[in-house]
């Protein structure tokens, strides 16, 4: 399984001419507009502030690699008085009908530079006090649009307990049900009764009121999946199955990696394959240093004329993409099997 990354990488940067994006632009969602002939990228971005508020920006393109932004300002921000204001994190983005709906992670309270450990703000909100009722962490929000400009927030779709996110929405009813994925890391873990990191599965007849209990859907078992794993872009469907990327951290060396699952494609809970070694890592020097040494974080494809395009966030500072022919990622992971 062989991706090339572009050699142009990376294919955006910060922008020091806007304070919200001067900081890091890094995982972003994006889809392909086939009546405008446009790839549409919706990414990640901060300034270079303490406190960390994350925004969402806009950019398209014609041809998967070369992206304008669309605007000086967000196309998504914080209510930074309401159950978002800690940021608009990591989107994925599906089209399902005639609309299209947006996943993103967000926290009540900024969270600070993160990468500096006296910076973080995951239990402490000062104009709060310490603790406000429970820890400052992960919830996932949903968001809908009919034309990925204009966006509707439509409030959190997970357990304010569980510390969720990397929340993936398979792009169409399966037996009458949507379905998705998320990593609950409350749910798993030293301590828990699933030691291992994991993956988990539900469903939905709304995609707003999302089934418990949750079903464990994998445990990490490899080395480079040690320490986190986590689905990284909506799955793709093809005649195999449902080709889901996903994402682990090694507890060696913290690094992200990347690898896919081949699902069964009338029950999603089916793994059918999956890759025992990661096809992407992080080997070059704007995946190795930045904010997160060591990450290459997939949150969106694209299948584009039989291309896979695979966009992914780079040490958390910037945004990269790499390529390989679709039909042979499929052919080879349906060859691996799940021994």
């Amino acid at each position: 399984m062989k991706f090339t990354k572009y050699s142009g990488n990376p294919i955006l940067k910060p922008n020091p001419s806007n304070e919200w994006e001067s900081l890091c632009v890094l995982n972003p969602a994006v889809i392909y507009k086939e009546d405008e002939k446009l790839f549409y990228m919706i990414y990640r971005a901060a300034g270079n502030d303490e406190t960390h508020y994350i925004y969402l920006g806009l950019a398209t393109s014609k041809d998967g690699i070369h992206f304008e932004r669309q605007s000086d300002k967000p196309l998504l921000s914080p209510d930074k008085n309401g159950a978002d204001g800690g940021g608009t994190e990591d989107p994925r983005l599906v089209k399902i009908g005639d609309y299209y709906y947006m996943t993103y992670a967000s926290r009540v309270f900024a969270p600070g530079q993160y990468w500096k450990a006296d910076h973080k703000n995951y239990g402490f909100a000062p104009e709060f006090g310490p603790n406000v009722l429970r820890n400052n962490d992960t919830e996932t929000h949903l968001a809908v649009s009919k034309d990925l400009r204009n966006w509707k927030k439509m409030g959190r779709i997970t357990s304010a307990k569980d510390d969720d996110r990397d929340v993936v929405i398979f792009p169409e009813k399966i037996g009458g049900k949507f379905y998705r994925t998320s990593r609950p890391s409350c749910r798993c873990g030293k301590g828990y009764p699933n030691p291992n990191p994991a993956i988990w599965l539900t469903s939905s007849t709304d995609l707003l009121e999302w089934d418990e209990p949750l079903e464990l859907f994998y445990q990490g078992s490899e080395d480079w999946e040690s320490f986190k794993v986590g689905a990284s872009c909506p799955p793709l469907k093809t005649k195999k199955g449902w080709v889901l990327i996903y994402h682990g951290v090694s507890a060696k060396d913290k690094a992200y990696r990347v690898g896919a699952f081949l699902l069964d494609l009338a029950d999603p809970r089916k793994i059918l394959a999956k890759t025992k070694k990661p096809f992407l890592e992080p080997t070059l020097p704007y995946e190795t240093e930045g904010y997160y040494n060591g990450c290459v974080f997939p949150t969106a494809n694209v299948v584009k004329d039989g291309i896979l395009y695979l966009y992914y966030g780079a040490a958390d500072h910037f945004i990269g993409v790499a390529t390989c022919p679709f039909d042979e990622l499929v052919e080879e992971l349906a060859k691996e099997g799940t021994k």
